[in-house]
């Protein structure tokens, strides 16, 4: 459903496996870079970035969208973490997954 009269605003989600869980994607490009002969690469970690339109409200409002997104289904609780951002909205709230 659009409504044209409300403006969008952008929600950034970085979406990450949480410290301790083995990342295998960050181990293929981590020994990818090595037999490309990059030196000196230390741990490499992949995730996800997501880009969300979501109607103008006050940012805590859109925050809480947001975070309930990404637990209900762009994250795994379980093994990934998430953080929002809300570029643009005054006091912008980064909101880091503390479970």
């Amino acid at each position: 459903m659009n409504h044209p009269e409300r403006s969008l605003a952008k929600a950034l989600i970085y979406i990450t496996y949480k410290n301790g869980v083995l990342d295998p994607q960050g181990q293929a490009v981590k020994g990818a870079l090595a037999s490309l002969g990059f030196e000196g690469v230390g741990d490499v970690r992949v995730g996800k970035y997501i880009e969300i339109e979501l109607s103008d409200s006050p940012p805590e409002d859109m925050e809480a969208r947001a975070e309930k997104m990404c637990r209900d289904l762009l994250a795994n609780p379980v093994i990934e973490d998430f953080r929002i951002e809300l570029p643009g909205a005054p006091d912008a709230p980064v909101a880091p997954d503390e479970r």
